[in-house]
């Protein structure tokens, strides 16, 4: 992929970048939106007691969280040596044909069922198609490519994610997931037409994947992530009812509330990428602090318009200051098997988000009021940071970031097919999970 153009290049990382902004879309949409899907698929409830509706609603960010989490792993191990383009074609149909059904769902127990299959390619997108970016950029720039596509993610929180909300508010939360289901086909077209064709994973195995799971540190690390970060997520589910019951603001305002937490993630990514390449123990060591002084924070300011905006970028800041530090820490430990390692991630961060909203719901159903979720995440960010204070005294700390990265761009081959060579994209998208 060496001899690639630069406009050829850059346009193909814009369109895998394309596909992270449509994960996040379709991850962080349904959050600003489950008071239009309880008042739609749960009429009966919403007319009893609207709390108890939406908290009921939440279980659909908690389905497709449960869908990454089912699907990361046995995507990676099925595809360990699949060309990375094919896959990511394959993961793309697989998160259309599940958005659309989201879109349709005639029940509620059927669109749970819905975001469950939307949530199964997820993490073995942001695995291929990181990959995938690498191998476009070139040996040395491994991290680079994984960066690629995690902006995609971050920006569709600052742009995609309220503006998709407040098309869901305007013309129904029907209309949002068709609109997302757009994204992702517009992605797959991008992704055929300009990302070059590559070759199997020559240094892939179903055996190496899996071997990485037999590393206690791998777990510890991945415990980390699914405990410590649940607390962001029990606050950023029912992030719409507390920007209206809570700050009394109107419903209008949530998808405001949404670019304050994504301006936050923006901010917290560039600023943990800069600290954990400097110093990675040092930043899983102050990140947790930060997240529970930012849900203190949130819980104590969230009253007022003015200390909701605040806190929500603050809450989104600190929560992503963390994740640098906790993904180079996965890979550290994974060693040999890329791509579990990044299915690992992604699966622990949804194992948060489905925690953390299941939680939320809990709370809230019990009468404690829409804020209480803070400082239960609070209380679950503080079980986080003494996890990592034990992972890195037993583990004897982390190696350097740079070193790591040197360590996967070893780790990762450079195939470049006769397609990619001569400048032509390959065949069609492959089965979904080949």
């Amino acid at each position: 992929m060496n001899d690639l153009t630069k406009s050829r290049r850059r346009a193909a990382l814009l369109a895998l970048a394309l596909g992270g902004f449509a994960v996040g879309l379709t991850e962080f949409v349904a959050m600003g939106l489950l008071p239009e899907i309880a008042r739609g698929l749960l009429p009966g409830p919403y007319a009893h007691s609207s709390a108890q509706a939406i908290s009921r609603a939440g279980w659909s960010v908690s389905a497709y969280a449960l869908g990454v989490v089912t699907g990361a792993p046995t995507i990676a191990v099925l595809a360990a040596r699949a060309p990375r383009r094919r896959l990511v074609l394959g993961l793309l149909v697989l998160f259309v044909a599940g958005t659309v059904a989201s879109a349709l769902a005639p029940t509620f127990w059927t669109l749970l069922a819905a975001r469950f299959v939307a949530g199964l390619p997820h993490g073995a997108y942001f695995g291929a198609a990181g990959m995938l970016a690498a191998r476009l950029m070139g040996p040395g720039n491994q991290g680079k490519g994984f960066a690629v596509v995690l902006a995609g993610l971050t920006t569709s929180n600052v742009i995609g994610v309220p503006l998709i909300t407040g098309l869901g508010q305007a013309a129904g939360w029907r209309i949002a997931y068709l609109a997302i289901a757009a994204v992702f086909f517009l992605t797959l077209v991008a992704v055929w037409l300009v990302v070059p064709e590559d070759t199997a994973y020559a240094g892939g195995s179903a055996r190496a994947e899996l071997g990485a799971l037999r590393a206690p540190q791998v777990w510890m690390a991945a415990a980390i992530a699914a405990i410590g970060f649940a607390g962001f997520f029990a606050v950023d589910s029912y992030l719409a009812p507390i920007t209206t019951h809570v700050a009394g603001l109107p419903s209008a305002a949530v998808p405001w509330a949404l670019v304050a937490v994504g301006l936050g993630m923006t901010v917290g990514n560039a600023a943990g990428g800069w600290s954990a390449d400097r110093d990675l123990r040092l930043s899983l060591l102050l990140g947790f602090p930060g997240i529970v002084a930012a849900l203190v924070v949130f819980a104590l300011l969230a009253h007022s318009p003015g200390g909701l905006f605040t806190a929500a970028f603050l809450l989104g800041a600190a929560s992503m200051f963390l994740g640098p530090a906790l993904q180079a820490r996965l890979i550290s430990v994974a060693h040999g098997a890329q791509l579990m390692g990044a299915a690992v991630n992604q699966s622990a961060m949804n194992i948060a988000n489905s925690l953390g909203a299941a939680l939320g719901a809990v709370v809230i159903a019990q009468g404690r009021g829409y804020l209480a979720p803070a400082w239960l995440g609070a209380g679950l960010g503080v079980v986080g940071c003494a996890l990592t204070v034990v992972s890195l005294t037993v583990g004897g700390g982390s190696r350097p970031s740079r070193v790591a990265a040197r360590d996967r761009a070893a780790a990762v081959p450079e195939p470049v097919s006769g397609s990619a060579r001569s400048g032509r994209t390959g065949a069609g998208p492959s089965r979904g999970r080949s």
